[in-house]
């Protein structure tokens, strides 16, 4: 199904207290989503991510987030998340829960909600103690064997958002390079929406890629440039430039809400978002 826009997807399909997934690893990270829930005042959402990182600072310093499920938090190559840093520390704009776990611990709690099992098991977990701060990482024992392995429940998102490179005209959805756990974070999710950089009549092989077909997909939306500042394989850099002006305008309260009203409630939509930093560095 495609969206008319990705106000209508976010507005139909994302509600107050939903467990939300915004997937993408290192690229095609869901920004133009992001910064829709913000501008519609999304809030109580349980945010998942392996790696959350600007986007999900955002969205924990403009108040929309009851709750992280995650593994590494931080601003890549710069330093802290400095919203998220304040919400523990110091429940501002709201207390934040946090239910933190590796990569692997992630992935293996994806794998579990898409094969739709109850928990994922893991050979993790045994040289440090992460499981003694988060008491939903379990021990048990496997039954053939007797070896001690790590248990996490399974991640069965309401909502997963993706940024993609392509989806074809009925629907199927395709990306690649390094693409994470956008797959399983699809497949356990009980609704789909991915934004892509372009809608073609087929498309083309790609080294890396997966593609989801369009019965698993709730929503499509036409959205080039929806990963920046982070990139797309094939379409544009990453905007390293972006991740380290980041750091000063998160450290102070008062500067993160301006940038956030100028930058991304004052806008539209994300190519608004776009026009308005173009204006900014020119």
């Amino acid at each position: 199904m495609h969206a008319a826009s990705l106000h209508d997807a976010i507005a139909a399909h994302v509600d107050d207290g939903a467990s939300v997934a915004l997937e993408g690893f290192t690229h095609l990270i869901p920004f133009a989503a992001g910064h829709e829930l913000i501008r519609q005042g999304k809030r109580e959402l349980h945010l998942i991510r392996m790696t959350p990182d600007l986007i999900y600072d955002q969205l924990i310093g403009m108040g929309c987030a009851r709750k992280l499920t995650f593994s590494w938090g931080g601003n890549p190559g710069v330093g802290s998340l400095h919203r998220l840093r304040d919400a523990v520390e110091h429940q501002w704009p709201r207390p934040l829960e946090l239910d933190e776990h590796s990569h692997a611990g992630m992935v293996a709690a994806f794998c579990a909600g898409a094969a739709r099992l109850p928990f994922g098991v893991l050979r993790g977990y045994l040289d440090n103690d992460l499981d003694q701060a988060n008491a939903r990482i379990r021990r048990i024992e496997c039954p053939f064997t007797g070896e001690r392995l790590a248990a996490v429940p399974a991640l069965n998102p309401d909502v997963t958002i993706l940024h993609a490179q392509r989806a074809d005209r009925a629907g199927n959805v395709a990306l690649h390079g390094i693409v994470g756990a956008a797959r399983e974070a699809a497949m356990a999710a009980s609704k789909l929406i991915v934004t892509v950089e372009e809608i073609v009549d087929a498309l083309p092989p790609a080294m890396n890629g997966i593609v989801l077909p369009h019965w698993v997909v709730t929503a499509v939306v036409h959205c080039p440039g929806g990963a920046y500042p982070s990139y797309a394989q094939g379409h544009y850099a990453r905007d390293n430039g972006f991740y380290q002006r980041w750091d000063a305008i998160a450290r102070d309260r008062d500067t993160f809400r301006a940038w956030m009203q100028g930058n991304v409630l004052d806008t539209a939509d994300h190519a608004g978002f776009l026009a308005r930093l173009d204006r900014q560095a020119a």
